[in-house]
């Protein structure tokens, strides 16, 4: 196997570790349905997170390994675009949604009944939508970077 080779293999394994928490996490957060329920799926998440950080640093270093490797590759539109839309994302996965899940772990922390608190649904809401920007985001990764599509 080239070096090429090896570092696609980790590129690729690296999506599945960063890419999948992002499909998993939102089917994670809907088990919280009571106080205890939603710590717990909090605490999972963001135990898939820390797989999801490594993994998404190493996709983005291996992804420019990749086109330094084969410079070619900086002008293939799918390439760019990609490398684009990854970027803009980012802020989303690694600190929108995160900081939002603390804020909800801290109110759960301070609430006294297993019913959820009022102001829980809101905030949960909000990650709803970012984690639908960020699946929609990713899968449009996956199409560009599978079909190669310009």
């Amino acid at each position: 196997m080239t070096f090429y080779g090896i570092i696609l293999v980790i590129h690729i394994i690296s999506a599945v570790c960063s890419l999948g928490a992002v499909f998993a996490n939102p089917s994670i957060m809907k088990k919280g349905t009571t106080v205890g329920k939603a710590k717990q799926a909090l605490e999972t998440a963001k135990d898939v997170e820390k797989y999801a950080k490594i993994g998404s640093i190493t996709l983005l270093i291996t992804g420019l390994v990749l086109g330094i490797l084969h410079p070619s590759l900086f002008t293939q539109g799918w390439y760019i675009v990609s490398l684009v839309l990854y970027l803009a994302i980012q802020p989303i996965v690694a600190y929108m949604i995160p900081k939002r899940a603390k804020n909800l772990y801290v109110m759960l922390e301070q609430h006294d009944s297993d019913v959820l608190p009022n102001h829980y649904l809101p905030i949960a809401m909000q990650i709803s939508k970012l984690d639908n920007i960020a699946r929609g985001s990713v899968f449009l990764l996956i199409i560009l970077m599978s079909l190669k599509p310009f």
